[in-house]
């Protein structure tokens, strides 16, 4: 049985701009940005002299706040960027802040965005009627 192509369903072009992004290129910009928010996270408990707990949490809010307003924002994370990636809703129209709210949250309990579904969209993307597609 044929399913399609990942982003059929979505009018979203084979590939290049506008399609739909794959694995690897989504996995090195998630790398890129929690290398990031571990960073920023060092910093903030040394200077709260906070210990090992405390900067696990810290990483997690940074890289939550990072995700949420730079996606709600921009439509793209340092990571995403850095990747050839952006997040649009799936009528191609910026994620806003509400629907990036929504999305990152979902995104940082880990377990909606390891269940994906034939066009690549984690049920964090669908819950916020989201697609990360190559820029």
């Amino acid at each position: 049985m044929e399913l399609g192509r990942p982003g059929e369903r979505l009018g979203l072009p084979p590939d290049g701009t506008g399609s739909v992004a794959g694995y690897g290129r989504r996995l090195g910009s998630l790398v890129i940005d929690w290398l990031i928010a571990l960073l920023v996270a060092a910093v903030l408990a040394a200077a709260l002299h906070a210990g090992a707990q405390a900067r696990s949490l810290l990483t997690l809010g940074v890289f939550g706040v990072m995700a949420w307003l730079l996606t709600g924002l921009t439509g793209t994370t340092v990571g995403k960027r850095l990747c050839g990636l952006r997040v649009v809703r799936t009528d191609g129209r910026p994620v806003g802040l509400l629907w990036a709210f929504v999305r990152t949250l979902l995104l940082v309990l880990v377990l909606p965005a390891l269940i994906w579904d034939r066009d690549y969209r984690g049920l964090h993307d669908r819950a916020a009627n989201a697609v990360v597609v190559r820029r």
